[in-house]
This record gives C-alpha cells, sequence and structure tokens, in this order.
C-alpha cells in the first residue's frame, strides 16, 4: 500500500509540471505592434513664422446706452439668432415720453402761429403791391412771419432730438447676427457707456494675431496664410486685410488681421488659432520638429512613443514649444537619431513589442 502511495504522487507530480509548463509557454506569447516610425534630427532649415492669434467676428458690436435708467425688460438671450433693426432690451423712458408730448404741444402751437402769420404775411405782400400798405406794415409783418417760422423749425428740431434719444433706450440689433453676451438683467440699472449686449455675425470670422517688429516689414496687406486652429486640429486658408502701422498701444507688437477665406463646422469666435505667414524666419533653425499626430496626451503631460534598443515602445514625456503648422517645436526629452513612433496598427501601451514597417 506504501508502494502505491508514493507511485500515485509522483504521476500527480508529473501532471502538475506539464501543465504548468503549458501555461507559462502561452504567457509569455505576445503578439508584436506593427508600427511606422521617424528618425528625430535637429532642423537646421530656415522655418516659417509663427504667430498666436485669436478667432473673432469680423462684425461685431457692445451695445450700450447714453441714458441712466432702470431696464424694463430684455428681449433676447444668448446664442439667439435676431435680425437688423429687431428690438433688443428697452430702458425705462418715461421722462422722455413727458418730453415728448411737451414737444408734440409746441409743435401744435407754433404750426398754428405760423399757419396765421403766414397768411398775414401774403396778404400784406399783395396789399402791397397794390399800394394799400405801407412798407412798415410790410416789414412788421415779414419779422414776425419769419419768427413764427423759426419757431416751428425750432419745434421740430427738438422733435428729432427726442426721437434720437429713443435709440438709446430701445436698443436694437445694428446688424444680423447672433447675440453672444448678456452683462445685464431686467429691473437692474443702466449707466451711460456700459455693455449691456454684444452682437455678433458669424458667417465671416477673422483671426487678429501681433507680430515683432522684426518681422512686419515682411508681412503685406492681400499676402495668404495658414491658420491652424488647435482646438479642431484644423488648417484654414485666410487672407491678410490689416496691418497695423503703430505698435505703440501694443507693446512693440503690430497687430495684424486675416479674414478666413473657408469655415468649418464647430468654428467659435474666440478660439484660439496659430496663424503660419510664408515669410522666411530663422527663429526654429537648430530646433527639433517634431509631426503633431505623434503627440500623446495624458491630462497636462505630454508625450511620445520612441522604439528602444529591445523593439518595444517606451513612452517619453517631453516640454514642447511652438506650432508650426502640422510639426512642433521639442525643447526638452527627445535627441537626435533617436526612433520615433508615428503611427501603429493597434493600441500602444509602454513596454509593448513593436515590429518596425
Amino acid at each position: 500500500m506504501k508502494q502505491i502511495y508514493i507511485t500515485g504522487l509522483m504521476i500527480t507530480a508529473l501532471l502538475l509540471n506539464s501543465c504548468g509548463g503549458k501555461e507559462t509557454q502561452v504567457a509569455t506569447k505576445t503578439e508584436a505592434v506593427k508600427v511606422e516610425v521617424l528618425k528625430v534630427d535637429t532642423n537646421d532649415r530656415g522655418g516659417f513664422l509663427s504667430t498666436s492669434g485669436t478667432v473673432s467676428a469680423l462684425k461685431t458690436a457692445s451695445l450700450s446706452t447714453r441714458n441712466m435708467g432702470y431696464v424694463d425688460n430684455i428681449y433676447v438671450s444668448v446664442g439667439d439668432k435676431v435680425t437688423q433693426g429687431q428690438l433688443l432690451l428697452s430702458i425705462n423712458n418715461a421722462d422722455l415720453q413727458a418730453k415728448q408730448a411737451q414737444v408734440n404741444a409746441q409743435i401744435t402751437e407754433a404750426t398754428a402761429a405760423f399757419s396765421n402769420t403766414e397768411k398775414d404775411y401774403n396778404r400784406y405782400k399783395n396789399l402791397f403791391a397794390q399800394n394799400s400798405a405801407s412798407q412798415k406794415e410790410l416789414d412788421d409783418i415779414t419779422a414776425n412771419y419769419n419768427m413764427a417760422k423759426a419757431r416751428l423749425e425750432a419745434a421740430n428740431q427738438m422733435k428729432n432730438e427726442i426721437n434720437a434719444q429713443f435709440a438709446y433706450v430701445n436698443i436694437k440689433a445694428p446688424f444680423s447676427g447672433v447675440v453672444t453676451g448678456k452683462f445685464i438683467e431686467k429691473g437692474n440699472m443702466a449707466n451711460p457707456g456700459m455693455t449691456l449686449l454684444t452682437v455678433e455675425n458669424p458667417e465671416v470670422l477673422e483671426v487678429k494675431t501681433r507680430v515683432p517688429e522684426t518681422q512686419i516689414a515682411k508681412i503685406k496687406e492681400g499676402m495668404l496664410v495658414k491658420v491652424m486652429v488647435k482646438s479642431l486640429n484644423k488648417e484654414l486658408d485666410a487672407k491678410i486685410t490689416t496691418v497695423s502701422t503703430s505698435s505703440q498701444q501694443t507693446g512693440g507688437q503690430f497687430l495684424v488681421s486675416a479674414v478666413l477665406t473657408e469655415t468649418i463646422e464647430g468654428l467659435k469666435s474666440g478660439m484660439f488659432a496659430t496663424v503660419n505667414f510664408p515669410v522666411e524666419s530663422t527663429d526654429v533653425g537648430g530646433a527639433i520638429l517634431i509631426p503633431l499626430e505623434a503627440v500623446v496626451n495624458r491630462g497636462q503631460l505630454t508625450g511620445v512613443y520612441t522604439v528602444s534598443e529591445a523593439n518595444t515602445a517606451i513612452l517619453r514625456w517631453l516640454r514642447l514649444g511652438r506650432t508650426y503648422g502640422s510639426e512642433v517645436e521639442v525643447l526638452s526629452g527627445l535627441q537626435n537619431g533617436e526612433s520615433l513612433i508615428v503611427s501603429a496598427d493597434s493600441k500602444l501601451y509602454n513596454g509593448a513589442n513593436v515590429i518596425i514597417n
């Protein structure tokens, strides 16, 4: 019995060793990821000028009033589409309505006086022509006629002044567009010069950027430029429309505006962009530039996958600089000669086996 028990133990041990060997063999077998790589090299060519800018609507208006008063009603909300001349906001105008009633009464009175004086004037002219009225009588009636005419004109001009003031209490859309900002609520006090609403026309967008004085001589109106919108990862065409002739109020840099000749879905006013000018610049000489598509983002960290000597993927964290079109400058984290992974057939991870196509 003892010999049978020992024999059974030996058979069980052999079976366990056999199964463990198969499991180890399966666990160590991994499939390699096919990748395409790019050799990192220092850029020794002159690059193009690239500056940061902001997308904005070509037509934009900040609506305010020059009259103080409480807001009676706001007829729109942020995001509403409006048409030119549409009433957007009204301010209490009881005082203007009272002045308007007074002016209308003055106009009625002045009109009646002028009509009566005009009849007398025409009658005395006829009498004077018939030698039935003296020169003194004609001169007196002419003076009364001119004064009545002047009073009526003054009353009409006062009415025009009142009507002009109504434009500042009944705020209307200056053009068709979209309401992009509301800075007051119903019942609040509106003060002169205070921005109440903002309206933009999103159909035509432009990019505003600033160019250093060392490069501004190369920038001309009508020049075609490329605009990279980072949040949408899209490059658009634009045409320079304005080049400032002074940098006194802009910190030594010149303001340049370029109207986008095309638009895409999702592009909105206020988005950040990079403007690439087709002019030579030595700013990027000696820099390491890598494709934007190779950059990996993990929260606030950015990096790339490189290939180790053992043909495995290694995630390297980088410090990046400015963007130049579809490339970005590497300030630290990469050296010349390293193999940078730009694309892969499947998902990469740290330590994954790779095969270079």
